[in-house]
């Protein structure tokens, strides 16, 4: 096992403090992405099972259809789950309430706001209200869909004020996520410029932001999950999902460039077991899919097998017992340094 740091130490990285008696703000809580891999590549080696500390900024970004608004809907229910509060900005309009119920999300029309500018959002998340006595949340897909004022009327055809926006309000806002311990996930979307990858809405998103998520199809292996069955002695064949890879790209949490993969399904949401029964077979080296007491040829077994047998706890723990045992062989021993 990992050694630990004290949650004074995690306090402090998060709250950005020297002093843990300073800080003002409710005792550093996490939150899942619905993802074991993923939690503990966001902090599994100073949080025991990883997770998203609250009181802090996200952003989730990558090409289409990556999964970026499923990772927000996992959180967001996470926080439901909780009994937290959460508010959902949705400029592109995507997440309705039908697509939102997949996840186990509830929105209330309180709860679901169309914002079209940057100032709309900004407006929204400081006069939020939400109830106390969970983890609560504030969830905008996609900051690439918001104008200024400006831009709507043509008369700012390059976008420059929609980033001064974005710089603007992150200032106040960042203060505010951290003072309330509540949890901001954006996604955004990539675009490629002369220096390379980059996301719309200027360098502040980037700059503010505690955690940065890139998402994309694997570079190898599977990107996508088909079932086939047989009907009237034929092969038939059809895709139940997508795989998609997550960097940790930026992280004042726990270290960077962490990478995992998360399979979606259709209809579903994240699945938790099949990305563990992937990980234990390959991380141990195994021929078959390792579910807890038994093994398995073919992954579809192994799921039904443990989700009958109420295993998906126990298989979590043997994932986050082999992620913490592979961790552990790249800790880096040094001398204290001479002053």
């Amino acid at each position: 096992m990992l050694k630990r740091r004290t949650q004074e130490i995690v306090d402090n990285i998060t709250e950005g403090i020297s002093n843990p008696e300073e800080r003002k703000s409710p005792p550093l809580q996490t939150v899942s992405t619905g993802s074991t891999l993923l939690d503990l590549c966001i902090s599994g080696k100073v949080i025991e099972g990883g997770g998203l500390p609250t009181g802090n900024l996200v952003e989730v970004f990558g090409p289409s259809g990556a999964g970026k608004t499923s990772i927000l809907a996992e959180i967001a229910a996470s926080c439901q789950s909780s009994n937290g509060d959460v508010l959902f900005l949705d400029p592109e309009a995507r997440l309705n309430q039908e697509y939102s119920r997949i996840y186990g999300v509830e929105l209330s029309p309180e709860q679901y706001v169309r914002p079209d500018t940057v100032s709309e959002m900004f407006d929204k998340i400081w006069n939020w209200k939400p109830k106390e006595g969970g983890i609560n949340g504030v969830f905008a897909d996609s900051l690439a869909a918001l104008s200024s004022k400006m831009e709507l009327e043509d008369e700012d055809k390059y976008g420059m004020r929609r980033a001064k926006e974005f710089s603007e309000g992150l200032r106040k806002t960042c203060r505010l996520i951290s003072n309330n311990n509540w949890v901001v996930v954006c996604s955004n979307q990539i675009r490629e410029g002369p220096s390379g990858e980059t996301t719309p809405g200027g360098r502040a998103i980037p700059y503010y932001s505690s955690l940065r998520i890139r998402v994309g199809p694997p570079a190898s292996g599977g990107k996508i999950i088909k079932i086939i069955s047989l009907a009237n002695g034929k092969k038939h064949e059809k895709t139940i999902g997508i795989r998609s890879n997550c960097i940790i790209k930026k992280s004042s949490l726990d270290d960077p460039f962490r990478s995992c993969t998360i399979s979606i399904l259709f209809g579903y949401g994240i699945d938790d077991i099949r990305e563990n029964l992937q990980y234990l077979k390959e991380g141990l080296g195994l021929n078959k899919y390792k579910a807890v007491d038994q093994e398995f040829a073919f992954m579809e077994k192994a799921i039904i097998y443990i989700e009958e047998n109420n295993l998906q706890s126990q298989l979590k723990q043997e994932v986050i017992a082999l992620w913490e045992e592979i961790e552990s062989k790249f800790v880096v021993i040094r001398k204290q340094k001479t002053r």
